[in-house]
């Protein structure tokens, strides 16, 4: 960048996609990162675009071999572990790192059909979108706290807006905001970090049901000044920014990356 602001942590963002089927997502904790964004690179890294299946309700897949072949799927040279984020106790047993540089959360589930207004499917909803950020955020605390680490959410800009016919999504994302700010607050001490990214449209398997109906396609496409989707490069380069010492004076914000869908 002209050499005034060197980012002193290289960072390589393991990428952990939306894995929004029915409570199951990767976490994939990051050892040690320190010079080994140029190793990634030559070795072809690319992150995964989704780990969700939209033929199963599994969620994510139980190993990274299932993922073999897998178009926007490459997970080599990475440690792939399956945990369900919404049974508390599974987070709570799960192995872990001593040590941690940076986090990313980006479990998430999402009902159609206005299922989100039957309470077992709202509650369902709120623990994976919500309730499990606390729970691997409370899990990962301290091997984050030993490297002055980064905590990264992935929250949505249907945080900050009604979601038609998706209540308990929309409910969970802004608590997600909102846990972003007072986790920032509470940890800064500790040298943690901690800060959100809130996606508009991308270009994933999940949102496939728009993507694929060219009418409704063009209808949120007009509603997006940079007259295109999201990708998933678009949410790594703000974590990425935000995991970096760029960022080092940056706590409790959540990065809207949408396009200008919100303007």
């Amino acid at each position: 960048m002209n050499g005034r602001y060197p980012i002193k942590r290289r960072v390589p963002l393991r990428s952990t996609p939306p894995a929004r089927a029915p409570g199951r997502a990767q976490v994939k904790p990051v050892p040690s990162v320190h010079g080994h964004t140029d190793k990634l690179a030559d070795q072809g890294f690319s992150p995964p675009t989704s780990a969700f299946d939209p033929n199963s309700r599994r969620g994510t897949r139980a190993t990274a071999a299932d993922y073999q072949g897998l178009e926007g799927s490459n997970l080599d040279g990475m440690t792939y572990a399956q945990v369900d984020v919404s049974d508390f106790a599974a987070v709570r047993d799960a192995a872990q790192p001593e040590a941690l540089d940076v986090l990313v959360l980006c479990q998430g589930t999402v009902a159609y059909g206005r299922e989100e207004f039957q309470i077992e499917t709202f509650r369902r909803i709120i623990d994976v979108n919500l309730n499990s950020l606390m729970a691997c955020a409370e899990k990962f605390r301290d091997a984050l706290a030993s490297r002055r680490g980064s905590l990264i959410t992935i929250s949505s800009v249907g945080g900050f807006r009604a979601t038609r016919g998706n209540p308990a999504y929309a409910a969970s994302k802004a608590g997600a905001i909102h846990l972003t700010h007072t986790l920032a607050q509470a940890w800064a001490h500790k040298g943690i970090r901690v800060n959100g990214v809130a996606p508009g449209l991308v270009d994933t398997k999940l949102t496939k049901v728009t993507i694929d109906d060219t009418a409704r396609l063009r209808e949120r496409l007009e509603g997006i000044p940079a007259g295109r989707l999201g990708t998933p490069e678009d949410m790594a380069g703000a974590c990425l920014y935000l995991a970096s010492d760029l960022a080092s004076y940056v706590m409790g914000q959540t990065i809207v990356v949408d396009g200008g869908r919100m303007l």
